[in-house]
């Protein structure tokens, strides 16, 4: 496997592929460095990455082109919904199996656009076990530059040290470089920022987003953090303190609210999974107020986009049906089978240039049905390429 940080001397195709990317592997890897170790004022890179130009046919599917809410070169999907299938052995199946397969089938449905969930697929795929490396990543852009995908984000590491440890920052780094070796506008993490309730360990997530997100800036990729129900739960920032020392009561601010006030705007951003939300509309619905009295304030997922609209580049499009039984007022279908109205909340949210939604099913892979989670990404597909405005 490459070392990412031994820089090596480099064939003629390595720096050309490096020139069409905009990158100096020397130059970005210094320039991390010193940013990760407090010098802000590193340089910025001059050059950013190019990205395959998008295609505008839609496969025939072009009617009502001017009323669609996710345009065709904005419909994506996070290689999660199908994780059964990159790791499946090609010697043992005639299913596709492993990325390059995977991506050849999901262009077919006519997808766009790919999230990563990590580089990892099954050892006799092509490129093997891991590609997460740059020569792996270079290996993944020529596959997704092949069948016209681009890759939109990942959800990979994000340093749990705070202050980070070098080896931390070390393996942050590799990642925005692979990023960017795949064209990514975007890198991220499937955690929440925190898993507390209470404000000031949002506080001190703040400050460590803040700093990661200010050293992918300098390396061109946005950082973003994508959360489940709980992150939209009511921040503890009052009342009657406990013997700890902590708050109990809520003023009625949402954990997620307050993180989009003490973060910097021009460097943290947030991937909203739309089922989660409604999840949290379900669960989250009453608080405490810091006077004891009970008050109810009900979640309006849409209204936060709106009210946020640049900081929510990434949508996770993912569908349910309702289970008032479960706990969490849904269970998961394939995208465009359940009830979650997805007409009114892309319309609502506006921007559709803007945005890209990405179609998830978490538990799309079967042990019955091996070539399930293909079927529902298929199914993902068209319903999300029907949607059009009322």
């Amino acid at each position: 496997m490459t070392d990412s940080h031994d820089a090596p001397a480099t064939s003629s195709t390595d720096d050309a592929l490096r020139r069409r990317l905009g990158i100096d592997r020397r130059r970005f890897l210094s320039t991390c460095t010193a940013v990760g170790a407090g010098a802000i004022a590193a340089p910025v890179f001059g050059a950013a990455p190019s990205f395959a130009q998008p295609r505008h046919d839609d496969h025939g599917r072009g009617h009502g082109r001017g009323h669609e809410l996710v345009p065709a070169d904005k419909r994506g999907i996070i290689l999660y919904t199908v994780r059964d299938a990159t790791g499946r052995d090609p010697l043992a199946t005639d299913l596709p199996s492993g990325f390059r397969e995977v991506f050849k089938e999901l262009a077919r449905y006519g997808y766009r656009q790919v999230e990563f969930a990590g580089y990892g697929q099954h050892a006799n795929a092509p490129g093997g076990a891991n590609l997460e490396s740059v020569a792996g990543a270079k290996l993944l852009r020529s596959w997704l530059d092949e069948y016209g995908l681009r890759a939109q984000g990942n959800h990979g590491f994000i340093p749990s040290s705070w202050p980070f440890t070098q080896p931390d920052l070390d393996t942050f780094k590799k990642h925005l470089e692979i990023a960017n070796i795949l064209g990514m506008d975007h890198m991220g993490t499937g955690g929440d920022p925190t898993g507390s309730a209470y404000k000031a360990d949002w506080d001190v997530a703040a400050d460590k987003w803040n700093a990661l997100g200010e050293i992918a800036r300098r390396a061109g990729i946005k950082l973003y953090t994508h959360n489940h129900d709980a992150a939209y739960g009511f921040l503890l920032d009052g009342g009657p303190l406990d013997a700890q020392g902590r708050p109990t009561r809520s003023s009625g601010t949402r954990k997620l609210e307050y993180f989009l006030k003490v973060t910097d705007p021009k460097t943290v951003w947030l991937e909203m999974d739309i089922y989660w939300a409604h999840v949290a509309q379900y669960k989250f619905h009453t608080y405490t107020n810091h006077d004891g009295s009970q008050r109810k304030n009900v979640f309006d997922p849409a209204a936060l986009v709106r009210g946020h609209t640049k900081r929510y580049p990434l949508f996770h499009a993912k569908d349910g049906t309702r289970n008032d039984t479960s706990g969490e007022g849904y269970d998961m279908v394939p995208f465009g089978t359940g009830v979650i109205d997805y007409k009114t909340f892309f319309s609502r949210v506006g921007a559709k240039n803007y945005h890209n939604p990405m179609v998830e099913q978490d538990n799309a892979p079967s042990s019955t049905d091996l070539g399930q989670s293909l079927k529902h990404a298929k199914i993902g597909y068209t319903n999300l390429a029907a949607l059009r405005k009322k």
